[in-house]
């Protein structure tokens, strides 16, 4: 890249948006229920739905006369056929107040293989127990003006039916479920239904003696709260409770361990802060959730102030009581504090730092869980409160190896909701690690045991920022250590990283986002030994600066704080730039090393293959560069915009509008390129609310407030076709021309690069090509607000940012001037 430096160019007042209704879908790939014999099938599930409520009969009386509460109506359990899905929105009527309660994927091994099959958990209302019951029996008697048997496809899509039970409603592995001699605390999730459904809960939480937490998570679906409970105070909650929703074990939170340093360099110190400028008037601040930090040490102090130290507890303390925050501290302010210290050069830092402390110390109540995502929620409060009027880079590296599989949790929700804003409409930009490999012996396998190790909790959270590592350390100086390789290659994952590639890819997106630099591991093949010896690890700021300056930290953490000091650096230079366009700026950056792309590619160049290139090391290494400026040759532009993804309609809310970009382009320096190649690249970030809670997240309900998408006119396609393409409210009543769209040109696809909440991708074409492509287009597509109307959030507005870049390999062509003489909101260096 050219040394020059240019302001990233902000394009305002450029959306134009048009009315918006979904494109007819290709309906060949439509949902298939089984093929089933109709009075057999019938008469076979009356005779299961009349069991059912027999037996909660059977239990009622029996709680009734040991003078129990009881509920005041039934749950059951509904199971699909194998390899076949559940009508889901036949299986609820909200106007009788029969509700979808839980919806999972059960994978078994059945035959020498495997079948996956659907379990939903339903809640009718006492006095509606017949609704199903006269389902089936149009079924049996009555036929639709196709001919076809009435409610057929919910009716052949059911397979059994029988009376749920306290397994129905756990989440967690099924071994973990409490036994009656050892009470567990466990997350309860309620169903938010009615107004104060919290009293009720905690009067039988009183009466069946069992210990709770007053403090709860509240999403738009759900409560959470904890409970410290056995199996038989579990089973009487769930059978006296309505809005029971689902229950999941609560695990304590772990953190990453570092061996101390014994390298102690005061004059170091002292250089490096002769030479470093710390701007204390800064608006931009990096908020590390952790341990605590020690700003007493001399790199920290005058970044870190005492009143900016935070604890969720008092009594905790503000201190590192573990060093991993001070670890932290020390890579989120300097980035690569090693070189810096190598360095002769005058160094600025735009940035100052904050302490929240989420974890306690040992001796403060180790064994008593609490809910992260409120000890998140609050210590963030605490940062705000103290400094309300400053652009917070929130940098969280601490994780629940909880084998989430993607499915969101009370924390990674929280996550969403605080980014998102829904508690109290302020945006936030909150970066996570993935997680890390603990268990040394697992690293021998690598790479494989990075695609069988899930990414931990929180790290799931849509809106998140979640940060994986690779490695450029590789060369072994130590000679304690000269038996030793590196286990992974140059520019390769870090052995501790965690993937997403044990995730359902239809549901969830792929994380993570980005990787930074983590560190390596060496292996002693001789002693069959791993050990993190410092020469692989990176350096930073130790806890206990009277003994040691310096300490090293590695794996997701240390590339967490990295992915942290660059948000710091990007906000600093754009201080009017919104959290969504922070991130995006990363993700627009970011790109795969080739190492990366041979351990995990097969060489085809296919879309699948990007998929989990995707899902391994997200979308590769940032480059602060270009994250930061513009040169000759790469230009950027950001659009920074609000669009209302629905309306009310009739009698339901639908699709409201559409936004079309007509973008500045540099037609007359591409005219010129000719046939040279240019990339184009376009990443659209924005932020949903969540709706958390194993609902099934399809149908009706849906984990995301909505989505967006973006779009490309096809090379030859002009504006008014690439419209009516994009918005069916834009064609001509009964037209029914197709509108082919070239999604080929794109390297990943839409269909890999559309999951979560932030999508990037690039086309490589000639320039001649690459200049038709200036018209963009953000769409809405379905999500909780639209499907949920009672939730009254459907006519909300959702921000966005739209970044758009082009590059081009060739020397002395300059991209930017054109486009910024165009342009009114330019920066100045």
């Amino acid at each position: 890249m050219p040394n020059s430096r240019f302001p990233i160019l902000f394009i305002t007042d450029r959306a134009k948006n048009y009315d918006y209704s979904t494109p007819p879908r290709d309906m060949s790939n439509s949902i298939n229920f089984p093929d089933r014999v109709r009075k057999a099938h019938g008469e076979r599930l009356e005779e299961k739905f009349n069991a059912v409520w027999k037996e909660f009969a059977d239990i009622s009386d029996t709680r009734q006369a040991a003078s129990l509460p009881t509920r005041g109506g039934i749950y059951i359990q509904v199971r699909s056929a194998d390899a076949f899905p559940l009508k889901l929105k036949s299986l609820e009527n909200l106007r009788k107040g029969i509700r979808l309660t839980r919806v999972s994927s059960i994978v078994e091994e059945k035959g020498g293989g495997t079948v996956e099959y659907t379990v939903a958990t339903v809640f009718i209302p006492t006095g509606e127990h017949t609704y199903f019951l006269q389902k089936i029996k149009e079924y049996l008697e009555g036929d639709s003006p196709s001919g076809k048997p009435k409610n057929q496809s919910l009716i052949n899509s059911i397979e059994d039916v029988k009376l749920a039970v306290l397994e129905s409603f756990w989440q967690s592995d099924p071994a973990s479920l409490p036994r009656n001699d050892q009470p567990l605390w466990c997350e309860i999730w309620l169903r938010n239904e009615i107004k104060d459904p919290l009293s009720s809960f905690f009067s039988l939480c009183d009466q069946f003696s069992i210990e709770f937490e007053s403090e709860i998570i509240r999403f738009p679906e759900r409560i959470v709260l904890l409970v410290q409970a056995n199996r038989d105070q579990l089973t009487n909650l769930m059978e006296s409770y309505d809005y029971l929703g689902e229950i999941r074990l609560a695990k304590q939170a772990v953190s990453t361990w570092i061996q101390e340093s014994n390298i102690v360099q005061l004059d170091w110190v002292k250089d490096l802060l002769r030479r470093t400028t710390i701007d204390r008037k800064t608006k931009t601040r990096v908020c590390i959730l952790d341990t605590g930090i020690n700003n007493g040490h001399q790199l920290l102090a005058s970044a870190l102030k005492d009143e900016d130290l935070h604890s969720f507890q008092e009594e905790w303390g503000v201190n590192d009581h573990n060093k991993h925050g001070t670890l932290m501290a020390g890579v989120a302010l300097y980035g690569d504090l090693q070189a810096c210290l190598e360095s002769t050069n005058e160094i600025r830092i735009g940035h100052q730092l904050e302490s929240g402390k989420i974890l306690p110390p040992p001796a403060n109540k180790p064994n008593n869980p609490k809910l992260y995502g409120l000890v998140t929620s609050q210590v963030i409060s605490f940062a705000e409160i103290q400094a309300p009027d400053v652009n917070r880079v929130i940098c969280l590296a601490t994780t629940v190896d909880d084998d989430n599989r993607g499915i969101p949790s009370s924390w990674s929700g929280a996550i969403d909701a605080l980014t998102s804003g829904y508690y109290d409409d302020k945006r936030r930009l909150i970066i996570v690690s993935a997680g890390n490999i603990r268990d040394d012996s697992l690293l021998k396998a690598y790479p494989s045991s990075n695609l069988a190790s899930g990414i931990e909790s929180p790290a799931q959270a849509w809106n998140a920022l979640t940060v994986g590592a690779f490695t450029e350390k590789t060369i072994i100086h130590d000679p304690t250590f000269s038996s030793y390789d590196a286990i992974a290659p140059p520019q390769g994952l870090s052995p501790r990283s965690k993937t997403s590639i044990v995730w359902n890819r239809k549901k969830w997106p792929q994380k993570p986002d980005i990787v930074m630099e983590g560190g390596n591991a060496g292996y002693d093949k001789d002693m069959d030994f791993i050990s993190d010896c410092d020469d692989l690890r990176i350096l930073t700021t130790s806890v206990s600066p009277a003994s040691a300056q310096f300490d090293t930290i590695d794996s997701t953490s240390a590339a967490t704080a990295s992915a942290a000091n660059l948000a710091a650096r990007i906000q600093d230079r754009y201080p009017k730039a919104w959290p969504e366009t922070i991130r995006g700026l990363i993700v627009n950056s970011a790109d795969w090393t080739p190492t990366l792309i041979e351990q995990f590619t097969d060489g085809s160049n296919s879309k699948g293959t990007y998929e989990d290139l995707l899902r391994t090391c997200g979308f590769g290494v940032p480059d602060a560069e270009r994250a930061l400026y513009c040169s000759e040759n790469l230009l950027t532009l950001i659009a920074q915009e609000a669009i209302q993804p629905f309306k009310r309609g009739d009698s339901s809310p639908k699709m409201n509008e559409v936004h079309f970009y007509e973008l500045p382009w540099p037609e007359t320096v591409l005219a010129e390129l000719g046939s040279q190649e240019v990339t184009m690249r376009i990443t659209l970030s924005h932020f949903v609310e969540p709706s958390p809670g194993e609902v099934g997240w399809s149908d009706r309900y849906l984990y995301a407030s909505h989505g967006l998408r973006f779009d490309v006119n096809n090379f030859q396609e002009p504006l008014e076709t690439f419209q009516k393409r994009i918005s069916a409210a834009l064609r001509n009543p009964g037209q029914k021309e197709k509108y082919p769209n070239n999604s080929n040109r794109w390297k990943i696809g839409s269909t890999a690069r559309d999951r979560g909440s932030i999508h990037s991708d690039r086309m490589t074409a000639s320039a001649a090509e690459i200049a038709a492509c200036r018209y963009i287009s953000v769409s809405p597509i379905t999500g909780w607000w639209k499907t949920r109307p009672h939730k009254a959030r459907f006519e909300n507005n959702t921000r966005y940012s739209l970044i758009v870049s082009l590059e081009t390999p060739a020397v002395g062509v300059d991209l930017y001037t054109e486009v910024a003489s165009q342009v009114s909101t330019v920066i100045t260096l």
